[in-house]
């Protein structure tokens, strides 16, 4: 029997390939045989009434479909608008194309628009060695709305990896190059629109026509990109300047440039280069200094409750445990209280919208009772504090009690810490608030940047899987539930802060892959979370590893999440 050789491009499907598939759409429970090879497109008119903003993809069984990629099976189709977040995703990242192609066009091909930092929900951005001006900001608009308004399709193509590597080292954008260059596949898939070719980290619309709705804001050196709003989309979301948080970004920005690092082909440069051990310790050391610089100045303050706060995953119990440890060398001996323990018995926990226990609600602790002993503790009384029991779903009295003196700060974790109805009795003079994120400024390159919430949820699937006994699949389905929370009782108050901690550390996804790609293969394509699993996995693959973990000191907040800290959690 001769053997079968299938080349590269070769799906399981056209070995397979049959006349008719039959497609079941969602939208209206409704089944249709096509030819095979059909495209999702010719769908999209007939499945709009139900949706409010313009389709932008599919999902396919589960996975995230183009809706110019010809099917090659049957399956269930569920249409994707900006209500999703992989909708977002793909706008947002197709308003980024236009914009780079519009500055080329205007300015000549030289010009390279590099994606720095989300700001709110919208993306910032800055065309180095090109001085932003309002009118630029309004040549750049006018270009984008014409490319819009032409009509225009985006074609996506395959190239051999070493060609594309060629094409763009050639046109000075050596970031791709770089990044390519490690990758283990043999092919690229790039856009092309007009005679413009672009490299993205995942799907961008078909058309131009479909970017209808977006706004450009002049901001500090560069622009800020605004997208729709997902529950308007007819209309921009509106724009807030959050200067605090750009300032660590901008940190960050600084950090980066003394570790000789902007984008993954640089780490992984280093990684096969064996500098790797070096980044690390520099990385470490910077977060060490940050802490101390955080204690003197809570030790410049009149402040005597640190109260910090942060989303999911941020590495908030190790910051305060390193905080803890900067405060104790410069003679001072906090005391740490524990927001949990005055939750309201399970019963009186207030419910949301959908009826259901609110344990994120800042009204399921006991507020009264939290600043009467906040208060107590200051003055220099006794008090007893309350131990809730998960079990019972009720506080129980252990006879616990608590007496500090003027050298004895109270440290207070919580996702509330930052709002002010948290510790309302107390003078705002006594409190100082950290917020604590993990803020990475890390490109793929430089038009696809790493959003925050990425390293947050790895971050988390492997401390779940390790320490909580969760799969991949339970953090991706509880994930949706976690944002929802930040959104309503972190981001809004994340300006409130004394001072900022970014515990991104700029190695760390490096690591974090070893751990995160056996759990995330393990999500099965019959689940919705499906996508969302080979996002992140097709993500981790622009990594090469760190595979000699005892180079990672004991006190990282990255040991939060791996395990071998020092630290008790």
């Amino acid at each position: 029997m001769n053997n079968m050789s299938v080349d590269d491009e070769t799906t399981l499907s056209q070995l397979l390939k049959k006349d008719k598939i039959k497609l079941h759409f969602l939208e209206n429970d409704e089944e249709h045989i096509v030819p095979y090879l059909t495209k999702l497109d010719q769908f999209v008119e007939k499945y709009s009434e139900y949706h409010k903003g313009p389709i932008l993809a599919a999902r396919l069984n589960n996975s995230i479909w183009e809706l110019s990629r010809p099917v090659e099976w049957d399956g269930e189709v569920r249409f994707i608008d900006l209500s999703e977040l992989d909708g977002l995703r793909i706008y947002q990242r197709s308003l980024v194309l236009l914009s780079s192609i519009a500055i080329k066009r205007l300015f000549g091909e030289n010009k390279k628009m590099v994606v720095y930092h989300s700001i709110g929900r919208n993306l910032y951005c800055e065309v180095p060695g090109m001085k932003i001006t309002d009118d630029t900001i309004q040549k750049i608009k006018s270009e984008i709305r014409k490319l819009v308004n032409m009509d225009l399709p985006i074609e996506k193509i395959t190239v051999e990896k070493n060609k594309a590597m060629k094409f763009f080292e050639s046109r000075g954008e050596c970031d791709k190059a770089k990044l390519f260059k490690y990758r283990k596949k043999k092919t690229v898939k790039l856009y092309k629109l007009l005679d413009y070719i672009v490299y993205f980290y995942g799907y961008v619309v078909p058309r131009t026509s479909l970017i209808k709705v977006f706004d450009i804001k002049k901001y500090n050196k560069g622009f800020v990109l605004v997208h729709p709003d997902p529950q308007y989309p007819d209309r921009t979301t509106e724009f807030f300047e959050i200067p605090k948080l750009t300032s660590i970004f901008l940190e960050y920005e600084k950090w980066a440039e003394i570790m000789g690092v902007k984008n993954v082909g640089d780490i992984n440069q280093m990684i096969v280069d064996k500098k790797i051990r070096d980044l690390i310790n520099v990385a470490e050391a910077l977060h060490e200094k940050k802490i101390a610089l955080i204690a003197e100045q809570f030790m410049n303050s009149k402040a005597r409750i640190i109260l910090i706060a942060g989303p999911s995953s941020s590495g908030k119990t190790t910051f305060s445990k390193r905080l803890t440890l900067q405060l104790r060398a410069n003679g001072l001996k906090p005391v740490a209280i524990s927001l949990d323990d005055y939750f309201v018995d399970r019963d009186k926990t207030p419910l949301d919208e959908n009826g259901k226990p609110d344990f994120e609600s800042i009204h399921a602790l006991d507020l009264e009772l939290f600043n009467q002993n906040l208060l107590g503790l200051l003055e220099g009384k006794e008090v007893e504090i309350p131990k809730f029991d998960f079990k019972s779903g009720r506080r129980v009295w252990t006879g616990r009690k608590l007496k500090i003196s003027t050298n004895q700060p109270l440290v207070i974790e919580g996702i509330h810490g930052l709002n002010e109805l948290l510790t309302e009795s107390i003078p705002r003079e006594l409190k100082f608030k950290v917020y604590v994120s993990a803020l990475t400024q890390l490109n793929i390159d430089d038009l696809n940047r790493i959003p925050t919430t990425d390293t947050r949820i790895i971050r988390r699937m492997v401390r779940d899987e390790k320490f909580r006994g969760h799969s991949a699949l339970d953090t991706l389905r509880m994930w949706p539930n976690v944002r929802k929370g930040e959104e309503k009782y972190i981001f809004p108050f994340q300006e409130e802060a004394d001072v900022m901690f970014n515990s991104a550390l700029v190695y760390e996804l490096a690591v974090l892959k070893l751990f995160a790609e056996p759990l995330l293969v393990q999500v099965n394509n019959s689940e919705p979370e499906f996508s969302e699993a080979m996002r992140l996995l097709k993500f981790l693959d622009y990594f090469l590893s760190i595979t000699n973990l005892e180079d990672i000191p004991r006190t990282s907040i990255l040991r939060e999440f791996i395990g071998m800290s020092v630290f008790k959690y």
